[in-house]
């Protein structure tokens, strides 16, 4: 996680997860506006190669939890990942997450290239 989530600022990531039911993680980071963010969420459904569910909170909003799915399924290429954010607080949560997912996910896509 630490090397694709996150802002452009390497230096200022942080990432510890307990990957299994009931677990938790925390990751950190600097984002591309310079302030530090800090989330974290605990695992809910962990499936080994196809599909981990956990939710999703901000240090700064930590009564706005939100939920976040991951399916990965087998495909010709290697794997096709879908992503589900939900149970946002308000459409502009929703909006800036797709931002930082899409920033995020283009790091990952990097990282396999």
């Amino acid at each position: 996680m630490i090397r694709w989530w996150g802002g452009s600022d390497e230096g200022s990531r942080t990432a510890k997860a307990d990957l299994r039911v009931g677990g938790r993680f925390h990751v950190g980071f600097k984002g591309m506006d310079g302030e530090q963010h800090d989330v974290s969420g605990t695992y809910k459904e962990v499936s080994p190669y196809t599909r981990l569910v956990f939710s999703w909170a901000w240090r700064t909003t930590p009564e706005r939890e939100s939920q976040v799915t991951l399916d990965i399924e087998p495909d010709p290429d290697g794997s096709l990942l879908t992503l589900t954010h939900e149970q946002f607080y308000d459409q502009k949560a929703c909006d800036d997450h797709k931002v930082g997912w899409g920033f995020g996910l283009d790091q990952l896509e990097k990282l396999f290239a």
